[in-house]
């Protein structure tokens, strides 16, 4: 069974599964930057692993662009070698060649007229021969600085629109989405010359993770946790992303983009939105990125005069980490000597609204931590009277919800029970949930399930234009406080949680950083 885009409002399945399946209409997908990283170990797996589900329509085919000259052949070679390493070594071979009969790679510059004249004929030959049937999907995964002119060329040939007999043509955008709020808004005026905004997919592969996404199920599915979720009873939230690798092969791209837009702008934010949001109306697209727009509307935007308080940004030096000694970040190859690009920063924010007033919500990121992890913890507060003697309750900790996102993904609930014995002493203990051991289903990856929703025209998980800009107001105070040369830049040792700046941060109010 197919569900059309028209009925998303009634099928999206976030908190429900459905007992039908649904395969993608037959298109031809074409990525710019074929020849690049993220195609290889993201895109062509993904799309692999959907063919084996039959969630693909037989005929969907695959057109590379890049600058390499790789040929036809030689792209197949690659996409081959892509899949086998991603299933270490196992190849479904049915999928594979259906997939194989539709890979095409077109080599040229992405601002050429004849790269595109190229790319037209292939994707109608695809049509004649493939089955296509005038649907298109592009996907850039190009350097962002090319998104307007791939574009804008892609209307110069009409392939911004379906074929004849097409029902869809679609444009993915990866981030990041401009550098600041003035260029993602020129940006975006550009993109809008030629596309329509519900033709444009902003991805962001965190909304594609199964727990980011039980976030939403865990608050409006259950009525135990969502009568507390607000100021009444929550005392702090902390949102944590933590790297433990640092910045390696991407030092380039790192080197313009620091943490603030490399994960803060984006992924921090969306975890943030989806967490604060109010119920929507219903579980369609539009409900739910509502919501998360008026969440991101509701935060207290700094003003310059603020930063230095609000937040803390640092670099990482060189360490131990897992028992490893890394460079620090000035010695990574690529990494210029006087470099003040900011490896961690966390932050302190307050939403402006009636369920959040009065709560801070603590933000950090960071490279070379000490292990890898994503959560989101909320702390609540204390029972109003204590009937027990301070010598009971001295291993007794404040009640927390902790959302496990990875890589050990679950939910941890953390209360006081009494310690076995004769003396009535209390202490805090964990309750833990793996999804995992809860479910025998593997979760699709992330860029499985985003690829999937762009073809079938879901946008729930992608990022509507009015969002991007929501979430570049919150950073653009920071950008414009660091721009100085004197702004403050901490450091930090690899394989520590962060510099003693960001501790004190906490401490001023009385509370301090979980440790995960």
């Amino acid at each position: 069974m197919v569900v059309s885009p028209e009925r998303l409002d009634e099928a999206h399945p976030l908190l429900e599964g459905l007992d039908v399946e649904r395969a993608a209409a037959p298109a031809a997908i074409v990525i710019f930057g074929a020849s690049g990283d993220l195609t290889s170990r993201k895109l062509m797996p993904a799309l692999q692993a959907l063919m084996a589900r039959e969630q693909l329509a037989p005929g969907t085919s695959i057109v590379g662009v890049g600058r390499s000259d790789l040929g036809h052949d030689g792209f197949r070679d690659r996409m081959r070698q892509a899949v086998e390493q991603a299933g270490g070594g196992d190849v479904d071979e049915r999928a594979w060649a259906e997939l194989q009969g539709g890979l095409r790679y077109v080599s040229g510059d992405y601002d050429d007229d004849a790269t595109y004249q190229a790319l037209d004929e292939v994707v109608a030959d695809l049509d004649r021969h493939r089955g296509t049937a005038g649907n298109r999907l592009h996907y850039l995964s190009t350097p962002p600085g090319v998104f307007a002119a791939v574009v804008r060329r892609l209307g110069d040939v009409g392939l911004h629109r379906p074929a004849p007999g097409g029902d869809f043509a679609r444009v993915v955008i990866e981030k990041p989405f401009g550098r600041d709020l003035d260029s993602a808004q020129a940006l975006d005026r550009s993109l809008h010359e030629v596309l329509d905004e519900d033709q444009l997919y902003r991805i962001d592969h965190y909304l594609g993770k199964e727990t980011v996404q039980n976030v939403l199920a865990l608050r409006f599915a259950n009525s135990i946790f969502e009568p507390v979720w607000n100021r009444g009873y929550v005392d702090s939230v902390q949102i944590t992303v933590a790297e433990s690798e640092g910045v390696g092969h991407r030092a380039g791209f790192y080197e313009d983009a620091g943490a603030l837009r490399d994960i803060v702008q984006n992924h921090l934010l969306q975890v943030l939105a989806l967490t604060v949001m109010e119920p929507p109306v219903s579980m369609s697209p539009k409900g739910i990125r509502d919501e998360k727009v008026k969440a991101l509307g509701a935060v207290d935007i700094l003003h310059p005069g603020e930063v230095a308080r609000e937040v803390v940004r640092a670099q990482y030096r060189r360490g131990w980490v897992g028992g490893t000694e890394v460079p620090g970040y000035h010695e990574e190859k690529g990494v210029a000597p006087d470099s003040r690009t900011e490896t961690y920063l966390a932050m302190r924010l307050r939403i402006d609204n009636w369920r959040w007033a009065g709560v801070p919500f603590y933000l950090r990121t960071g490279k070379c931590l000490p292990r890898r992890v994503t959560e989101v913890a909320l702390r609540f507060s204390g029972v109003p009277h204590l009937p027990f003697a301070p010598t009971q309750a001295t291993q007794l900790g404040p009640n927390a919800l902790v959302l496990r996102i990875q890589p050990d993904e679950g939910i941890t609930l953390r209360f006081g029970a009494k310690i076995p014995g004769q003396t009535f002493d209390v202490r805090s203990v964990s309750m833990d949930f793996s999804y995992g051991a809860a479910f025998a289903e593997e979760p699709p990856e992330a860029y499985e399930r985003l690829l999937y929703d762009a073809l079938m025209g879901d946008p729930t998980l992608f990022i509507r234009t009015d969002e991007v800009q929501q979430a570049w107001r919150i950073v653009q105070p920071l950008l414009d406080a660091w721009s100085s040369e004197s702004a403050p830049l901490a450091g930090y040792d690899a394989g520590t949680w962060g510099p003693e700046e960001a501790d004190r941060l906490l401490e001023g109010d009385g509370r301090r950083w979980r440790r995960p």
